[in-house]
């Protein structure tokens, strides 16, 4: 026993109790007993009056935008610790002790108990104030019991140890992975790690990169998670750890979902080290990284070449993925991801606004081949890059002049979801309409520990993955562009085509067809995961939908379906997007919306492929909707019914396209001639010409 460890009260009552020849009652003395007491253990609701965050908080009048609680204490001559329980922390709240900054919430919208060292000499005679304070308003928080401890922090949180070893059973050797420890309300616990370890740890939260943990934490009962990212399982087990006790947990953990010739890929990744916000160190990202089993992370601090190399051989994490340098290049007008870059290089001029010569930068930089799009419908800066003032999201045009370049764009952020999470993909659709070969992509722009999760979102490369270690960069450089990708967040969906005799895959030309196209598409996922619904979309618009109304709990398949398909009359590209109920269980809570549009959001997994383009006219290319749209403008030679006879045997893709070139060359859509051709029109042509007059009107609403 080493009493150093604790008060000199506590000292002295063991002492005591061992001089009266009572030391068999140490295991049953809960230290906590008699140094913590509860401040409050009321629930308070903070928040804006009448402006609640989410739904849920509608009818819940928050009691305040502060909390200030009076205790009565008396002058702590050491050390101390304050316990606060706290739930849907978005924003930065301070925490303040006699108008004295202390501290902040946990940035983190899940509920935990969070905990803070009182400096000696804090606490004063009869009243004290303990201040919680919103550095933003219109965070809707939950604050529960608050605790005050006498002990030091560590002390005060460290009365039972808790080992567990994670087991993978293929190998009967200690697999990196994420634990997550919550007591019976399924709270995230405060934990303190025994030294020398290589762990990265937050309350509730341990990344392992040996399958090894040693932790101290309160006495009580506790569910324990092990999980490694979407590939993998789950291993659960329920302790109960008595004060004194030294308890020892094994769990396994398999993997469950085959990706052979597929590389998991995260492009966007950061540290608190290299971007200065956050809270993971390099040396915990790459513990992170190994834990959740991405093999190909993309270093992408802001405007800082990151090399993660020196970290994975110092964690021993090396040889489970490939690192890869990279930047985000944060400018003022839009964030790109660039990749691979040549050590020793400058980063790209991130103060040039002009996205041409911004690319002509980027593409200098030695190494680069990929360049990707983040977020494009968040706003930085006040700026939105897809914003309708900026991008038309029927047709794909920038608004603001120039060609887009980049070779890629974020479809799943995992940290920055939209409310409508299909938002992005309609840009997409649009982008890819327009003639611009634009891979979509899953990250998960994390730059904490357990805030969010890296590799929550992510890509699938195809790529040789026979070793993680060893990954070939240019290939998978070479299968990004080439749009051999496969979207995922929770759910991973293959699709493939076969038409006369010949069989095609994601970023395939499907040329040389017969009278039909069979369709094969395979949703995976691991046995905690769900699917129900899967769509399957033409140029953008959905042509197919299987939805189930009791979701298969086997694993891998969670759905799989064929679809026949008649021959097109002219190409198109076929995406496959599936999704399920989003996960709220806390080993990997999917984010609430980063900029919300609405305050009802329902949570989702997700995942997607890229599309199988479709050579329909046989003349062995693939030509978007704006070609066809400008070869139809082109041979009516100005004859509006002409025009609109040529157009009846497209979608409704080829139609905007149509209107919006008609638009660019100064004819008026609402002018008769328009109008009483568009009337008899088929459908697909109407609603195209529609669509693209909406995207007008919602232009014009925002400039007003």
């Amino acid at each position: 026993m080493k009493l150093e460890r604790y008060s000199p009260l506590t000292r002295a009552f063991v002492i005591a109790a061992l001089s009266f020849g009572v030391a068999f009652l140490w295991p049953a003395i809960s230290l906590r007993a008699e140094s913590m007491r509860v401040l409050d253990a009321r629930r308070h609701h903070l928040g804006l009056a009448g402006k609640p965050e989410w739904q849920e908080f509608a009818a819940d009048k928050p009691e305040g935008e502060r909390l200030d609680l009076h205790f009565q204490a008396t002058p702590n001559a050491t050390e101390g610790t304050l316990f606060i329980r706290q739930d849907d922390v978005k924003e930065e709240w301070n925490v303040e002790v006699n108008g004295r900054k202390l501290g902040k919430l946990f940035q983190m919208e899940a509920d935990l108990i969070h905990s803070l060292a009182v400096p000696a000499g804090w606490l004063r005679e009869g009243e004290n104030t303990l201040s919680i304070i919103p550095t933003k308003a219109g965070d809707d928080v939950i604050i529960g019991e608050i605790k005050l401890d006498s002990r030091a922090h560590d002390e005060a949180i460290g009365e039972a140890m808790l080992t567990v070893q994670v087991i993978d059973p293929g190998n009967n050797s200690g697999l990196p992975c994420r634990i997550t420890v919550v007591n019976q309300s399924g709270t995230l616990m405060p934990l303190v790690p025994e030294p020398n370890q290589r762990l990265a740890t937050r309350p509730g939260v341990i990344y392992t990169a040996d399958g090894q943990a040693r932790v101290r934490l309160w006495p009580g009962e506790y569910t324990l998670y092990a999980t490694r990212g979407f590939e993998y399982g789950l291993g659960k087990r329920r302790v109960r750890v008595k004060s004194g006790e030294k308890m020892n947990v094994r769990m396994f953990l398999r993997r469950e979902v085959p990706t052979p010739g597929l590389v998991s890929c995260d492009t966007h990744v950061h540290t608190f080290t290299l971007s200065r916000h956050g809270d993971a160190s390099v040396e915990e990202r790459v513990i992170t990284l190994a834990g959740e089993g991405i093999e190909l992370p993309i270093a992408t601090d802001h405007n800082v070449l990151a090399d993660y190399s020196d970290a994975a051989r110092a964690m021993s994490v090396d040889s489970f993925f490939t690192p890869v340098i990279g930047c985000e290049v944060t400018t003022s007008e839009a964030h790109f991801n660039v990749f691979p870059i040549k050590f020793g290089s400058q980063v790209p001029d991130f103060r040039i606004k002009d996205w041409p010569h911004l690319m002509e930068a980027i593409r200098a930089t030695p190494g680069v081949s990929v360049v990707i799009l983040n977020h494009p419908r968040n706003i930085h800066n006040n700026f939105q890059p897809f914003a309708a003032t900026n991008f038309n999201a029927v047709t794909g045009e920038n608004l603001r002049g120039p060609e887009f370049t980049f070779d890629a764009a974020e479809l799943i952020n995992s940290s920055a979801l939209q409310t409508d999470w299909m938002s992005n993909f309609r840009d997409w659709f649009a982008l890819l309409n327009h003639g611009h070969h634009v891979t979509g992509v899953g990250s998960s722009d994390v730059h904490d520990v357990s805030r969010f999760i890296v590799g929550q979102g992510r890509s699938y490369v195809a790529c040789n993955d026979s070793n993680p270690a060893k990954i070939d960069v240019e290939q998978a450089c070479r299968s990004f562009r080439e749009g051999r990708v496969l979207v995922s967040m929770g759910l991973l969906v293959q699709m493939k085509l076969e038409s006369g005799g010949r069989e095609y895959n994601v970023g395939d030309l499907a040329a040389g067809l017969g009278k039909e196209m069979n369709l094969h598409v395979t949703v995976l996922g691991p046995s905690w995961v769900q699917a129900d619904r899967l769509e399957l979309y033409a140029n953008g618009a959905k042509i197919r939908e299987r939805q189930l109304e009791h979701p298969a709990t086997r694993h891998p398949i969670k759905m799989e379906f064929k679809w026949k398909l008649p021959r097109p009359q002219h190409d198109m590209f076929l995406v496959a997007i599936a999704s399920g109920p989003g996960i709220r269980a806390p080993y990997w809570a999917t984010a609430r919306p980063y900029q919300p549009t609405s305050r009802v959001w329902e949570s989702r997994v997700l995942g997607a492929t890229n599309p199988i383009w479709v050579d329909a006219d046989g003349d062995g290319q693939f030509s978007s909707a704006r070609a066809y749209a400008e070869k139809l403008v082109r041979d009516s030679h100005g004859d509006i019914p002409a025009l609109f006879r040529a157009l009846a045997g497209y979608d409704a893709a080829v139609a905007a396209q149509v209107a919006s070139l008609c638009k660019k060359a100064g004819r008026d859509l609402n002018d008769p001639i328009f109008q009483r051709p568009l009337m008899q029109a088929p459908l697909p042509v109407r609603n195209g010409f529609a669509a693209f007059s909406r995207a007008l009107e919602q232009a014009a609403n925002q400039r007003d």
